[in-house]
């Protein structure tokens, strides 16, 4: 079955999770500077998951450009991407309300890497479906930024109550990591 509707109804629920995510935010009550000071761990915390979000976001459609087709096995994991993703405002806030207190901070790194799991199995499924001769296989190879980034966050999860900026540290040093442009499939796909 063509792909076209995996692709539309992922980029509506990427729309809704940023949509809520930024909703999340609530303005300030006072109209003076000191009035946004409370706010800086929300925003740093919404910014961290936007970046995510849009390295999700931009990765599986780099993903789908090298799938023609798809199947109810990949239908199925990317339901089970998008749940994790459809997790990230909950913790976002949680975490940005809580001043990156060491159980928020360990929550969030389990969502975020469930969802490095689910696009793993995504990609899977993919390569899976596509047989022997993969173009995805061939282009994300060993994936070891992939790799990298799912141990950072299995490594910040418990780090998170040794000190929560241990944690927060790995987060963004993942993302990071993922904002060096990843040109894999880009080159498979011209």
């Amino acid at each position: 079955m063509s792909k076209g509707r995996l692709e539309a109804f992922s980029d509506g629920v990427f729309a809704v999770i940023i949509t809520i995510m930024v909703l999340e935010m609530k303005a300030p009550h006072e109209a003076d500077w000191s009035a946004l000071k409370p706010l800086v761990p929300v925003f740093l915390t919404y910014v961290l998951s936007f970046v995510y979000l849009g390295i999700y976001w931009n990765n599986h459609h780099h993903m789908l450009t090298l799938t023609h087709t798809v199947n109810g096995g990949i239908l199925w994991a990317n339901l089970h991407l998008l749940f994790w993703l459809s997790l990230v405002p909950f913790v976002t806030g949680w975490m940005g309300e809580n001043g990156f207190a060491a159980v928020p901070t360990a929550i969030y790194g389990v969502v975020m890497l469930m969802a490095a799991i689910a696009y793993t199995v995504l990609q899977t499924a993919i390569i899976r479906f596509q047989g022997r001769n993969s173009p995805l296989r061939d282009a994300v190879g060993g994936d070891a930024k992939g790799k990298i980034s799912a141990a950072l966050w299995a490594a910040a999860i418990p780090l998170a109550f040794v000190h929560q900026l241990i944690a927060d540290v790995a987060y963004v040093t993942v993302a990071l990591i993922w904002l060096v442009p990843d040109r894999r499939i880009e080159k498979r796909a011209s």
